[in-house]
């Protein structure tokens, strides 16, 4: 299983390098053509469109390496803290705190497209986008219910022991719909470059960009790889243990 923690952490520092090769090395004349129009006096509607593309470089670094990649370590941070020999309340706490801020991230990103020229609504037709509401709003009602949960210290074993399932469950289905929105916006964009700005699919820009898709969806399989088995594994245990324990109780009603 640490192997797996490994990858993870791998491929979620491709996932942050690429985003940032992309967001740097194919828009590195933006910066300078935003900055000459500001300072010259250039004209107002090509400023404007800058402003909107530096929305969207801000889109995409909030949320891909500070939602996604911020939450996957969140969610991680149950079994990387074993490794680490820590004691269940800090490994609770980090797994707090990081999903606290993954989720501040994600909020960040989806502000990035209030601020765009053409409003509010047209920012928000697409798939994409509501895919991306429907992930914040889960991912906003799941950490409130983890930050109730952890610090709710008179809630009971049998309370949490229920929701403890459905905790899980949301947690990897609202993760793997995070990525499912990601790759739908990577999808979404190389479509209009293409239309818009005649760049064609055997750029390198392109290339680059299904890279960037291929490894997230790797690095989302390793994340939920490495949560699934030891859920099995522990129910296992207490399956086993249980089976035990049934056992030694019936040869003690047979001896008595």
């Amino acid at each position: 299983m640490a192997v797996s923690i490994v990858l993870s952490h791998i491929s979620a520092l491709l996932v942050a390098v690429l985003v940032l090769l992309w967001a740097l090395a194919f828009r590195t004349t933006f910066f300078l053509r935003f900055y000459s129009s500001s300072v010259d006096g250039g004209a107002t509607a090509t400023t404007v469109a800058h402003s909107d593309h530096l929305y969207f470089i801000l889109h995409t670094l909030f949320m891909i390496i500070g939602f996604i990649l911020l939450g996957g370590e969140g969610i991680l941070a149950h079994r990387w803290g074993v490794g680490l020999g820590w004691a269940r309340g800090p490994r609770k706490a980090s797994h707090l705190w990081l999903q606290g801020a993954a989720l501040g991230f994600g909020v960040a990103g989806v502000w990035t497209k209030f601020k765009a020229k053409k409003g509010v609504l047209a920012n928000f037709h697409s798939l994409h986008s509501w895919m991306g509401l429907l992930c914040l709003l889960l991912f906003a009602a799941q950490w409130t219910v983890g930050f109730l949960s952890f610090w709710n210290r008179g809630e009971g074993r049998r309370a949490r022991t229920l929701l403890l399932p459905w905790h899980v469950f949301v947690g990897i289905f609202t993760y793997s719909l995070a990525v499912a929105t990601a790759e739908s916006g990577l999808a979404e964009k190389m479509a209009f470059l293409h239309t818009k700005h005649g760049i064609p699919r055997s750029s390198l820009e392109f290339t680059l960009i299904n890279v960037l898709g291929l490894t997230l969806a790797i690095h989302c399989g390793l994340v939920v790889f490495t949560l699934i088995p030891v859920k099995h594994k522990e129910n296992s245990n207490i399956t086993m243990t249980t089976r035990i324990g049934n056992g030694v109780s019936g040869v003690q009603r047979l001896s008595l």
